[in-house]
């Protein structure tokens, strides 16, 4: 990471509790191309790993919120200014739980309220609105429905502070984005940085 201050990373755990001891010894108070987030599947882990996240010292911080198997509040830490970016997405694993319509508008209406970039990327497998719980194994639907959904919010903009590596092995066109049919109803399309331009997902 240190090698490639032109690329963004983004690091996500579920462990909070393990990171600073880990921290290299330059670190600081961060490192402007990384972006750390924690996972919060419901209100407990959201209540066990927010404080940690915010006391960690990383410039970048965010949520992914799944599998988003119950309600979720970030409201208290969303107002500190320290987040900015939330993720969510429905569970996919045999025997998923259901992630309910309203708990995903409910996320997405705090994060619009503190100007925080809200990214609603799939459905999960079942899915409940207005009572009905609908079954989407396929990943591609998935995504679609979350896109279709309106719930995405892209927020104030991440201020990465980037700049070329000091090496000759890079160039100025070491990497640019593509998109393709299939990005335009794509549920990560706020989050994505672009593919391969491959044409696979459009054989």
């Amino acid at each position: 990471m240190k090698q490639r201050p032109d690329v963004g990373f983004f690091l996500l755990t579920k462990r909070p509790e393990r990171v600073a001891e880990h921290l290299p010894k330059d670190w600081d108070n961060g490192w402007d191309n990384v972006f750390f987030s924690v996972t919060a599947e419901n209100q407990d882990r959201a209540d066990e790993r927010l404080p940690i996240l915010m006391d960690l010292p990383f410039k970048h911080k965010g949520v992914m919120t799944a599998p988003f198997i119950g309600s979720i509040s970030l409201q208290k830490w969303l107002k500190t200014g320290q987040i900015e970016q939330v993720v969510a997405g429905g569970e996919n694993y045999d025997g998923s739980r259901v992630l309910k319509y309203e708990w995903v508008k409910s996320l997405y209406e705090e994060c619009k309220a503190n100007n925080v970039m809200f990214c609603f990327i799939e459905t999960g497998t079942k899915f409940e609105k207005d009572g009905k719980v609908y079954t989407m194994p396929s990943k591609r639907l998935q995504s679609e429905m979350a896109h279709k959904s309106g719930l995405q919010y892209a927020g104030k903009p991440i201020k990465w502070q980037l700049h070329k590596p000091q090496s000759e092995l890079f160039d100025d066109n070491w990497y640019e984005k593509h998109w393709r049919k299939n990005c335009e109803t794509c549920g990560s399309r706020l989050i994505c940085n672009g593919c391969s331009n491959c044409g696979e997902c459009e054989k």
